[in-house]
């Protein structure tokens, strides 16, 4: 019976993680590139596990037609980068590395993004 009331208990902390790690929560997002307007703005920022992450917009329409970008990453200091459009488009951004300068920041060839 202790087994059991221990394995519930760790069941009940494990969905409690995986659910907080799901909530979208508010950040401050910086993001530069492709030749569009940069977002300098309020975005929902959501934790994923390994230090992946992805955020959207709030209050304005998208990143430069982004309505969310993911970074996942791939090794230490560097993600694979995508947009998701309102149109259902998943384009690939590209490689980005984490920033040494500002940790909140990932740089690709041709943009930049920033969570703070």
């Amino acid at each position: 019976m202790k087994r059991f009331v221990s394995l519930i208990a760790l069941a009940a902390m494990m969905q409690h993680l995986l659910l907080a790690a799901a909530v979208a929560r508010p950040a401050r997002c910086v993001v530069i590139g492709n030749g569009a307007p940069a977002y300098k703005g309020a975005c929902d920022f959501s934790a994923e596990v390994g230090g992946s992450f992805s955020i959207a917009p709030i209050g304005k329409g998208a990143f430069g037609g982004a309505t969310s970008i993911s970074v996942s990453i791939i090794s230490p200091g560097v993600a694979e980068v995508r947009g998701l459009t309102r149109d259902g488009i998943n384009s690939r951004w590209g490689e980005a590395k984490r920033s040494k300068a500002d940790p909140a920041c990932w740089i690709g060839s041709d943009f930049k993004i920033c969570v703070y």
